[in-house]
């Protein structure tokens, strides 16, 4: 069965008795491939013989490629391939992505060192001394949700309490220090292309997380609650929902820093 996934994989894992063997099939964007067995190779460290043979197909592009509509019969067929996300149409199988180990192209280290640089990072300004907007950064080229985001910017005509950067990734990555943008009180998670590596370090910054309506999963996203975990924006009405989220929130602040401290 597992060679049935081989088609759509981008590399094959194996694991026989605590050894770690790789075969790449075709071209991984950046270092992607490269990370993600750089983490499996620390599992092994970390657990020496607990870890059993295995034998994974892999793939490292943006969108979930296992589609449902494919085996709408017989679904014993189906090829076993891991990614970074899915969704309700897809059944590829989630797994961490790359990034947690490190993406070093866009001056991102490892999810060990950058959580504690996130932590000292909340403890510089209290929730109630950060700017009261909602904040975000990032490439406003990658995903139509994205280009739309970018009209929440204030024009001088209308404020959405919202502060939009375009990162230009051609002009490099030396003011992108995410433990340096836990300065507003609102974080903004908005969809690329497909999910986002980007939602977790959202997350973490103990601001109030504004999530655009998601249509991607990782492995951990389906376990947050709206009104819970985030606050839902609107996809089809991005702009307004931000308003009435921030607003709510600056006349809120105590129910607000009972839910996010």
């Amino acid at each position: 069965m597992v060679e049935k996934a081989r088609e759509k994989a981008h590399f094959r894992l194996i694991i026989v008795d605590g050894r770690l063997y790789m075969e790449k099939y075709d071209y991984v964007f950046q270092t992607r491939d490269v990370f993600t067995i750089w983490g499996i190779l620390q599992l092994l460290e970390l657990y020496p013989g607990k870890v059993p043979d295995l034998d994974l197909m892999f793939m490292c592009h943006d969108w979930p490629l296992v589609r449902k509509s494919d085996y709408p019969f017989n679904t014993s067929v189906i090829p076993p391939l891991f990614h970074y996300c899915g969704d309700d149409s897809t059944y590829d199988i989630v797994f961490p992505d790359w990034s947690f180990w490190g993406w070093p192209e866009v001056n991102i280290p490892p999810w060990v060192k950058l959580s504690k640089e996130l932590e000292q990072g909340n403890r510089r300004r209290k929730w109630t001394k950060r700017e009261p907007f909602a904040y975000w950064k990032g490439n406003t080229y990658t995903g139509v949700a994205r280009k739309d985001l970018a009209r929440c910017n204030s024009d001088g005509k209308h404020e959405w309490n919202a502060r939009i950067h375009h990162l230009d990734w051609s002009k490099g990555f030396k003011d992108t220090d995410l433990a340096s943008q836990c300065t507003h009180r609102y974080k903004i998670y908005v969809e690329g292309n497909a999910w986002s590596v980007s939602e977790k370090y959202i997350l973490a910054c103990d601001s109030m997380s504004l999530v655009v309506t998601p249509h991607y999963y990782d492995f951990f996203s389906r376990g947050l609650v709206p009104t819970v975990h985030y606050w839902p924006i609107n996809e089809h009405k991005k702009c307004s929902s931000i308003k009435f989220a921030v607003d709510w929130g600056n006349m809120n602040t105590d129910k607000v820093i009972s839910s996010t401290i």
